[in-house]
């Protein structure tokens, strides 16, 4: 029992960690953010964050590793009760506007401090990025299987198009100081990818 409850208290602990950096890496960037910061805003000892992490590298990784792995089984969730692509789509555009306007810290994270990182730190989060990448070109032969999208569709470039539609659309709404309703352009969005992906359009 002890071990169970010193494993919960570890597990917290890092939770609390991770949400401490979340909130000073969005509101300091990710150069300025020093370990101290985010130890003092966690509310433990500097020395505390190495038992959990290497360094912020490290730390920054795990972070978006862990919110991928759980921002990628919400929309299995939500998308296991829909029939056919396209609803399967709107729910992964919901899910992935929704999860962000929930949560603005980390919306900034992820569309402003992840792009100005270095080269290394890139490659390793578009691995992380990789199965939300894949959930997307699965909807997508869904829909050449159902006939539903074109036959022909690139799909490699198909998951680009709407994984690129959606971060543009975020990466603006928080450029835009958050005041529009992000999920509230959720509809509008599948539509117009589901429409250009449809059985009816010529692709060369």
């Amino acid at each position: 029992m002890k071990g169970v409850r010193a494993l919960k208290k570890q597990k917290a602990k890092r939770q609390q960690i991770l949400d401490a950096a979340v909130r000073v890496i969005a509101e300091n960037g990710y150069y300025r953010a020093q370990v101290s910061r985010i130890a003092k805003e966690a509310g433990v000892a500097d020395g505390t964050i190495y038992l959990y992490f290497n360094n912020k590298e490290d730390l920054l990784v795990s972070l978006f590793a862990e919110t991928m792995g759980s921002f990628v089984e919400r929309i299995k969730v939500e998308m296991h009760p829909c029939t056919g692509a396209e609803a399967k789509l709107g729910a992964l555009v919901r899910v992935h506007l929704g999860h962000l306007a929930e949560r603005p810290h980390l919306a900034v994270l992820t569309q402003l401090e992840l792009r100005q990182s270095q080269a290394t730190l890139r490659s390793k989060i578009s691995k992380i990025l990789e199965p939300y990448l894949s959930l997307i070109e699965q909807i997508v032969e869904l829909g050449i299987e159902e006939h539903v999208f074109h036959a022909e569709i690139d799909k490699k470039l198909a998951r680009q198009m709407v994984f690129g539609t959606i971060d543009q659309v975020v990466t603006s709404w928080v450029m835009g100081n958050m005041e529009t309703d992000l999920p509230a352009q959720a509809n509008r969005i599948q539509r117009m990818l589901a429409g250009a992906f449809r059985y009816q359009n010529t692709f060369v």
